[in-house]
């Protein structure tokens, strides 16, 4: 079983930056391909971003593009998503998810955190 924890999120004026953190539990977080996912209110949940197993691999949303940038710490057990240039369409509820074939159009999800809130005003 993996636990997965975020943290990070907050309120934000449009254009400012934050940084989220997911802490994993277990010996096999490296197994897996870590994601992030939000969920806006009215919506339904969405791709954010991916990065594989070793980190030598990263996908992302269209929305999120050159501002996004996921990564990850094996030695620590930690995912970030670090939120450059936020618009208030970020605002969301994030999830932080543990899977398969997460950089592909196909995913599998085996574990989700508890989900964090952004919230981005104009």
């Amino acid at each position: 079983q993996v636990q997965l924890v975020e943290s990070g999120g907050g309120l934000v004026q449009a254009g400012g930056s934050l940084r989220l953190s997911c802490a994993a539990s277990g010996r096999t977080f490296s197994n897996y391909d870590m994601g992030w996912f939000r969920q806006a209110p009215g919506n339904e949940r969405e791709f954010v971003e991916a990065i594989s197993r070793g980190g030598g691999s990263t996908r992302y949303a269209d929305s999120v593009k050159g501002r996004f940038t996921i990564s990850r710490d094996n030695a620590k057990n930690t995912v970030y998503l670090q939120m450059n240039s936020l618009k208030p369409e970020d605002t969301a509820v994030y999830y932080c998810a543990a899977g398969f074939n997460l950089l592909r159009g196909t995913r599998t999800v085996n574990y989700w955190g508890q989900g964090t809130q952004v919230t981005v005003s104009s």
